[in-house]
């Protein structure tokens, strides 16, 4: 087996139109580090993403993010207050619910139709 010796794992993002885009994953308080015309590279929590300039709706629409939260009812909260204000078109956002695999799930489709679930874990006894 090789070592690859990975210290890292980034996904990258398609964007329908692209500052929509870095505006909602700024919203959602994901920090942009780095960018130019075409790549655009966001920090949330640990983890890193780059978020492009491009698209293809079969692709947009099969990709999806889990991202662990703390409370994804709060979580469903802030986001529908966002959205209300009208800034995202295409985005949008469903309640949260019960998964059957120990989580509690706020689903939320990006304004190019990536879809994140803001996974809340059961509590362990």
């Amino acid at each position: 087996m090789i070592d690859l010796q990975a210290t890292d794992l980034r996904t990258f993002l398609p964007s329908q139109d692209f500052a929509l885009s870095q505006a909602f994953y700024a919203a959602l308080g994901c920090e942009r580090e780095w960018s130019d015309d075409n790549l655009a590279l966001f920090k949330l929590g640990p983890s890193r993403f780059y978020l492009q300039r491009g698209y293809a709706k079969e692709w947009a629409e099969n990709t999806m993010l889990h991202v662990s939260v703390q409370d994804a009812a709060a979580c469903f909260s802030a986001i529908r207050a966002l959205l209300d204000t009208g800034k995202y078109p295409g985005a949008r956002v469903a309640p949260p619910r019960a998964e059957p695999y120990g989580a509690r799930v706020t689903y939320v489709w990006d304004p190019a139709g990536v879809l994140l679930h803001l996974a809340q874990w059961d509590a362990k006894d």
